[in-house]
């Protein structure tokens, strides 16, 4: 995976910190099941490939909160998140990923 990704960092928190939570104005914590910074591939320069590796965060306690709510397998769950982060990674939309979800 990681010639395909280059240098991601994988991190799994158990909320979003309090910064996160304020720029992305969520009601509650458990609202975030993951999120990626850093800057997209398709937006990376050869010559500035940006101040601190890309990452990857995976929130255990709203992921888990998910589970519980939903019943769905948690291993599909977390897979799911982590896709869907490292989409973003490659520089796809949230529109993007549903389109590509809604076709298979």
């Amino acid at each position: 995976m990681t010639r395909h990704v280059g240098p991601l960092v994988i991190r799994v928190e158990e909320f979003p910190d309090e910064e996160t939570e304020r720029a992305m104005d969520l009601e509650s914590p458990f609202d975030l099941l993951g999120l990626y910074r850093g800057v997209a591939l398709p937006h990376k320069s050869g010559t500035h490939p940006g101040p601190l590796p890309d990452q990857v965060f995976l929130y255990r306690r709203p992921i888990l909160d998910y589970w519980c709510e939903t019943g769905e397998d948690l291993a599909a769950v977390v897979r799911h998140v982590l896709i869907h982060e490292i989409g973003h990674h490659f520089g796809f939309s949230d529109e993007d990923m549903e389109r590509i979800e809604a076709e298979k």
